[in-house]
């Protein structure tokens, strides 16, 4: 996979919490917790927006009938 380098910018609060968040669970540092933060987002809504794009256009009660039994 090819991947791509980006700087983010927060403020110092926010990375020492980031950084006390990561060491509490178990995040190598705070480059994975944004990582791996991102990619369960990004998935969340991605996983959403299938359901949602499914229901309305194939969830129909003739589809409802069909799959009843299985």
């Amino acid at each position: 996979m090819e991947t791509k380098q980006f700087n983010l910018k927060l403020p110092k609060n926010f990375v020492k919490m980031a950084e006390d968040y990561a060491k509490k669970f178990g995040f190598r540092n705070i480059q994975e917790l944004a990582t791996v933060s991102m990619r369960e987002k990004i998935s969340e809504n991605v996983l959403f927006a299938d359901e949602k794009l499914l229901s309305e256009n194939w969830l129909s009660e003739e589809d409802n009938q069909a799959w009843k039994d299985l």
